[in-house]
């Protein structure tokens, strides 16, 4: 299979909490990191501040509802 982001996010949201898998792999090595964030506006830029950081460079996000 061919890599085609280095830098990437998957979210899971939930209706108290946000869950976020960052993938990076670099020079063969590859690591993951999970985080679970609140919903509230300070959390939520908690976890943009997050992926800035990485630098995440795509981010995919589940289907929801309202």
């Amino acid at each position: 299979m061919d890599l085609l982001y280095t830098r990437c996010c998957g979210i899971d949201a939930h209706k108290n909490f946000v869950m976020a898998c960052l993938s990076i792999k670099e020079g063969g090595e590859s690591r993951k990191e999970v985080r679970r964030f609140g919903t509230m506006s300070r959390d939520l830029v908690a976890l943009r501040d997050w992926l800035l950081a990485a630098p995440c460079t795509h981010v995919s996000m589940e289907r929801t509802g309202v």
